[in-house]
């Protein structure tokens, strides 16, 4: 009798573990490449529809001061470690065979929700790292991969540089057709497919509308009065669009749109502003600290938990949605390396202030700095060149410092700080606090980490099961 009874508990137990897992929200993460603040119609775009992403925009709160990195990488890192570039090292773009990438003792955004039974998934651009397999995606706590690992890849043929750069769970597979359509298709077949007893993280970092300026000539027809480059741009983003809307479809043909939390960004700013993307009235774009480069069109939206209509403007960082989804989760925030980033739940859900007394952005190595305090901005070495290789650091030259107030200035045409050397020093020493324990650019994983887990590799069958 007592078996019987220690058996029913376990089984209890075992179902009410099902059910919490069931009521945990599915979160999808539609990352857009290289997308200006000024270019969708939620945030004001006259010239391009985007009418599956405005959509989803009213249906939530639109994050007016969104904060990420200045290239690809570096927000990529911060979405899946909840950490600076001052504590990961990934301060610029981690390029082909680099041999270096997000260090192997981060844990990551996948791996920390899937230990709370979430099935996990990622459909698209990686750009973490891929020199061993070690940094590739089913090893940083993805069940599936599915796209690429670099940016700049020719968006039919999958290649960059002479190379092949297209994969299903980190294993090369030639496929042909359009990149965004097919990401979009995966993304849709791991909807269809979720499991019943698992909640899903799904990561789309789509690769459009980063160059090359590709496109079918279908998706330009609408747009024939627009000039090159502003007109592919316009077709490649309305490709984006309409994969939005079909994710956004498979997720109400799966039922799960009630339950499901859906997060949009850029990872940076436009590049090229003026011709190809729209950053104003920002200042400059992709590639800078400036507004334009760090400042991101974004928005959540879950039906019925995230007030629909809303537009906040509360200072957010990217950092922001680690412990923000870990606590929505119900996954343990405990961990050697503390994230920088902080729960903005009530301020997505009850207009509570941003719980940031500042902001850290960093350029592509520790010298070139921007912090938010408040309405105001300082800068270190705005227009300093970045190093192009992650190892080195660039030498340094004599400092630059600019200070702006944001709610005056949103523009940053008026550099403040002679004007106001005690702002300056203020806001200097609060960066100081942040820049402190800085690690260098690069900071890779020890060599007998990546050995050990190498040999480890060596030893695994070819084939690897998978949650979904």
């Amino acid at each position: 009798m007592k078996h019987i009874t220690s058996l029913l508990s376990l089984l209890i137990l075992a179902s009410a573990a099902t059910a919490n897992d069931t009521h945990k929200p599915n979160i999808v993460y539609l990352l857009v490449d290289d997308l200006g603040w000024s270019d969708c119609g939620f945030m004001g775009c006259k010239d391009i529809q985007t009418p599956q992403i405005d959509s989803l925009a009213r249906q939530g709160a639109i994050l007016k001061s969104f904060y990420v990195q200045p290239v690809c990488s570096p927000t990529r890192a911060c979405l899946m470690t909840g950490r600076y570039a001052t504590h990961t090292g990934v301060y610029t773009v981690v390029r082909p065979g680099a041999p270096w990438g997000l260090p192997l003792n981060e844990r990551t955004l996948p791996h920390a929700l899937r230990e709370a039974g979430y099935a996990t998934a990622i459909c698209g651009k990686w750009h973490l790292g891929e020199y061993q397999p070690e940094y590739t995606p089913t090893h940083r706590g993805f069940d599936q991969q599915y796209g690429h690992m670099f940016g700049a890849i020719d968006y039919f043929t999958h290649i960059r540089d002479g190379k092949h750069d297209w994969y299903r769970n980190d294993e090369p597979v030639q496929e042909e057709g359009y990149s965004t359509h097919l990401i979009a298709k995966e993304a849709c077949r791991v909807i269809a497919s979720k499991p019943d007893d698992k909640p899903l993280f799904l990561y789309v970092p789509f690769n459009g509308i980063h160059a090359p300026l590709q496109v079918p000539d279908e998706y330009k027809k609408n747009y024939s009065e627009l000039l090159e480059p502003r007109r592919s741009i316009a077709g490649m983003l309305a490709a984006v669009d309409e994969a939005i809307g079909q994710i956004k479809d498979a997720l109400n043909a799966k039922g799960l749109t009630d339950n499901t939390l859906i997060i949009f960004s850029s990872d940076n700013g436009g590049p090229n502003p003026g011709r190809a993307t729209i950053n104003a009235p920002l200042r400059a774009g992709k590639g800078t600290i400036y507004e334009g480069g760090v400042r991101v069109c974004a928005f959540a939206t879950w039906p019925g938990h995230i007030p629909a209509g809303a537009t906040i403007d509360e200072p957010l960082h990217g950092v922001d949605w680690y412990p923000t989804l870990l606590k929505l989760a119900g996954a343990s925030i405990e961990q050697p390396l503390a994230p920088d980033g902080l729960d903005i739940w009530q301020v997505l859900t009850k207009g509570a202030k941003s719980p940031h007394d500042a902001i850290l952005l960093m350029g592509g190595q520790p010298s070139k700095a921007a912090i938010r305090m408040g309405d105001w901005k300082l800068l270190l070495n705005a227009s300093q060149q970045d190093a192009q290789e992650a190892p080195a650091e660039a030498p340094r030259a004599a400092e630059e410092v600019e200070l702006y107030n944001l709610a005056n200035d949103i523009s940053e045409a008026k550099n403040l700080a002679e004007t106001q050397p005690e702002k300056v020093q203020e806001l200097r020493a609060r960066l100081n606090v942040f820049l402190q324990d800085a690690v260098k650019p690069g900071n890779p994983a020890p060599v007998n980490a990546v050995n050990s887990q190498k040999a480890k590799n060596r030893n695994k069958k070819k084939g690897r099961e998978i949650g979904i």
